[in-house]
């Protein structure tokens, strides 16, 4: 995986959320989790492996639902910050957090009804081996995105500490057919990339955003939207 000893370091795991998340990275964190739950549905007593759950945004939410999630990650330092989320969180379901691999994870076949990876294929090495192991330990359904080729991302990828592996459509579609695995939906969104979003406060944000939504209606600007999220079953 991209950028593993950056990821790691114990500084980046505390000030993570607040410069991604604050400001008008707000807008992408509520849209980011709308979509996980408008494609996993009814949560109560599902079983979730989350994959690069990093600090516990998406795994706390699932528990919150009713779900009984396991949130795994490469980072210790992460994963610290998520088991603080789950202490101060009202979780109607259960929640693990665990170390791990997502190229060997440490579950049997048909684990999980649900396997979400926010975040995460724009750094795999191997995006189908990957997904085959998600695969395997999904009963059901599949949820992840991924950052577009075509996208205004291209212009500063170079720059980020991580870096991005960008997708297009097509390529996305031949990884699912790989897998044997059906596509149920997909949405696009964001023309404006993340980096302005995070950059200015949240009101001059919101404002941008809602022009963003209305050229995002604009036939053929899907492939130009930063992000899809895939939603797949087996």
């Amino acid at each position: 995986m991209k950028g593993q000893e950056w990821y790691q370091a114990d500084d980046i795991a505390e000030e993570y959320d607040d410069k991604r998340f604050s400001r008008g990275g707000q807008l992408i964190d509520r849209r980011e989790k709308a979509a996980v739950l408008e494609a996993v549905g009814p949560l109560e007593g599902r079983d979730v492996l989350e994959i690069a759950c990093g600090t516990g945004r998406f795994t706390v939410m699932l528990a919150s639902e009713g779900a009984n999630v396991v949130g795994l990650d490469i980072s210790a330092a992460m994963l610290q910050q998520g088991r603080q989320k789950a202490y101060h969180a009202d979780l109607s379901g259960t929640l693990a957090f665990l170390r791990g691999d997502a190229g060997r994870l440490p579950f049997p076949d048909d684990h999980f009804d649900t396997v979400v990876a926010m975040r995460f294929f724009h750094l795999a090495d191997d995006p189908e081996a990957f997904l085959s192991e998600m695969r395997r330990v999904a009963r059901e359904q599949i949820v992840f995105d991924t950052f577009n080729r075509f996208s205004a991302r291209s212009v500063y990828n170079w720059a980020l500490p991580m870096g991005s592996r960008l997708y297009s459509k097509s390529e996305v579609s031949v990884l699912l057919a790989k897998n044997q695995l059906e596509l149920v939906d997909v949405s696009d969104d964001f023309l404006v990339p993340y980096g302005l979003y995070r950059a200015i406060p949240n009101a001059l944000a919101s404002s941008i955003r809602t022009v963003d939504r209305l050229a995002g209606g604009v036939p053929l600007t899907d492939h130009l939207m930063s992000v899809s999220y895939w939603n797949v079953r087996l």
